[in-house]
């Protein structure tokens, strides 16, 4: 008993932590509150799998089955600006099965490509989603592909209802939210290291069985197809390649640019209960090609 009374304020502690570790702190600000929805025709259009898409009273329902998945695709490029959309996870057996929203200009510059990245990686039952935020510059480097993964467990289920995923993208920094929360920061520390050439907006589900679920333990089981995901409550508010070269991508704090003192502690409140992987803390990781850690 006298051992059980002497671990039992740790106990209490641990306990206390994880039931507070539920919902992140205010954020004080709310970009994507700002911007007005579109409907999906009025931004985007169907990219490929055109028989594995549906839209119903505003709702984009996309699936990957054993012949196709499918994607779309934005009507216009865009230099800068934030870009989101509620989103839905299928519950269930999803391993190997990766949902995204992100931006690429891969089609213009295959294999020496820009991207800004979210993907949600399929999981197992029981286990949570993974959020996975990534950054490429320029595609590859001496025939690797380098990322700049950061991935994420969330404070939700994903699977129950539709939460906003967005990133804001200007010429100074890349910042990932989710429902307006910032989870990360990605900074222009140099030419070489962020992207800056036009990038188009794209959605899709797709088979990425090799790499997506515990780097690829776990393959997509198609005896549970239709795997879907669904997307509404679009939001663009960006600098289009043919627009006016005076033109301001919306901002992200109350001060119009940069993060507000208040976001920065919301933001490190997601990464120290939330954070399940950083590519600068991975020793295995070679930082040479990522001078930016």
């Amino acid at each position: 008993m006298a051992s059980l009374l002497h671990f039992l304020p740790l106990i209490l502690l641990m306990t206390s932590s994880s039931s507070i570790a539920q919902t992140p702190p205010s954020p004080g600000y709310y970009p994507g509150s700002r911007i007005s929805s579109i409907g999906f025709d009025q931004g985007y259009r169907n990219l490929w799998g055109p028989q594995h898409q549906r839209l119903d009273q505003g709702t984009l329902t996309i699936w990957l089955d054993s012949s196709s998945g499918s994607g779309y695709k934005s009507l216009q490029p865009y230099r800068s600006g934030y870009f989101g959309a509620s989103i839905k996870l299928q519950p269930g057996y999803t391993a190997g099965v990766i949902t995204s929203f992100y931006l690429s200009n891969n089609e213009d510059y295959p294999g020496n490509h820009d991207e800004i990245d979210i993907e949600f990686l399929g999981t197992t039952p029981g286990k949570p989603y993974t959020l996975q935020t990534n950054v490429y510059i320029k595609g590859s480097g001496d025939g690797k592909i380098i990322g700049r993964e950061m991935k994420f467990h969330l404070w939700f289920d994903p699977t129950q209802d539709f939460h906003q995923y967005a990133i804001m993208w200007t010429p100074n920094e890349i910042i990932f939210f989710v429902d307006d929360v910032p989870i990360r920061r990605y900074p222009r520390k140099s030419d070489s290291t962020f992207p800056l050439r036009p990038m188009w907006i794209y959605g899709s589900i797709w088979d990425a069985s090799s790499w997506a679920t515990e780097d690829g333990k776990y393959k997509a089981d198609y005896s549970y197809q239709p795997f879907i995901g669904r997307y509404q409550n679009f939001k663009i508010s960006g600098c289009t390649t043919n627009g006016s070269p005076t033109c301001r991508p919306p901002s992200t704090s109350p001060f119009g640019s940069g993060l507000s003192q208040q976001q920065y502690s919301t933001m490190e409140w997601v990464q120290r209960n939330y954070l399940a992987y950083d590519y600068c803390r991975d020793p295995k990781r070679d930082h040479t090609q990522t001078p930016e850690c």
